[in-house]
């Protein structure tokens, strides 16, 4: 009888030992950090060398250059470099083959093999209608057309859409004469989306030739 009261004496004991060796914490809940199921988290490191951005898919949602390329890119194409759509528009900022050949860019297998010969083939553009739409951006940036205030970065995106003369005609007709792609999309709402970038980095130049 004794031999078993010291048996379970002991087993009690060590489960005691055992039960109290375990702290508990109290968890602080952090409204804003939850994710819902089958969420994820994303991060967007910012940098100042613009050329980090090349391959960055998602919109960078600040206002340098590097988030004008990114954000007009995104909307283009979702940022896909091997994008075409239904009309044969090609890349990531889904440039037609005519346009290409303007920049001295002729092989359309290459120019999608190539991101970089994209993003180079991008800034060449905007360096034309920048020097296309000189006199537009010095007459009308600041002003307020149809409840959008002009600015460069809004001209550069609504040429990238419809081509410098189609702007011309838009500032032109102070915004009564309504302009739109094949698919709706009109320069207007290109002029309010992609306006305030900071495209200074952009030299207005007559003409571009891409080298490879």
């Amino acid at each position: 009888m004794l031999h078993k009261w010291k048996f379970y004496s002991v087993i009690t004991i060590i489960v005691l030992v055992i039960t109290t060796s375990f702290k508990r914490y109290e968890f602080e809940p952090m409204a804003g950090f939850h994710l819902q199921p089958g969420e994820v988290l994303e991060y967007q490191v910012p940098s100042l060398e613009e050329k980090n951005y090349v391959n960055f898919d998602i919109p960078f949602t600040g206002k340098s250059f590097a988030g004008f390329k990114q954000a007009l890119a995104f909307k283009e194409s979702q940022g896909s470099y091997k994008k075409v759509n239904s009309l044969g528009y090609l890349g990531k900022y889904q440039f037609g083959k005519g346009t290409l050949q303007t920049i001295g860019v002729r092989d359309s297998l290459r120019f999608m093999n190539s991101p970089r010969l994209q993003e180079k083939s991008f800034e060449a553009l905007l360096a034309i209608n920048k020097h296309e739409l000189r006199n537009e951006i010095q007459k009308y940036v600041g002003k307020e057309i149809r409840g959008v205030v002009v600015t460069e970065s809004g001209i550069l995106a609504a040429a990238h859409l419809g081509g410098a003369g189609s702007v011309k005609k838009f500032l032109k007709s102070n915004g009564r004469r309504g302009i739109k792609d094949a698919y709706g999309t009109s320069i207007l709402s290109y002029m309010d989306k992609f306006g305030g970038y900071d495209t200074s980095i952009i030299e207005a130049k007559e003409k571009v030739r891409v080298k490879y």
